[in-house]
């Protein structure tokens, strides 16, 4: 499983592909979560190792 940081590194390679288009949806809905994940980082951050947790108990 991909970390927080390499999670949000995705989200924001993904939003580039759409950065053409500022009003697309797919840009827009990209944009807003990069946003908010990002500024939320540290609750990310325990999402994600909470999740890998429950991953590797399985």
């Amino acid at each position: 499983m991909m970390n927080a940081d390499q999670l949000l590194a995705k989200l924001y390679a993904l939003r580039k592909d759409y950065a053409d288009d500022p009003e697309d949806e797919t840009f827009l809905a990209l944009h807003h979560t990069f946003l908010f994940v990002s500024y939320n980082m540290a609750a990310f951050k325990e999402y994600v190792k909470k999740e890998a947790e429950k991953e590797n108990k399985e």
